[in-house]
């Protein structure tokens, strides 16, 4: 299933980790704002509207 990477196992291995890492922490970061940009939009609306 895996290729034999031989000696670059370690370093193409921590490659993938850090991708993978960046990754979650970039999703993590767009569902935050998106939530934060919701409730925003939510007291704007709630103000205008009375």
């Amino acid at each position: 299933m895996m290729p034999e990477l031989g000696k670059y196992a370690a370093a193409v291995l921590s490659a993938y980790g850090v991708s993978l890492g960046i990754l979650a922490l970039l999703i993590f970061g767009i569902l935050r704002r998106n939530t934060r940009a919701l409730a925003e939009l939510e007291a704007a609306e709630s103000q205008r509207d009375g």
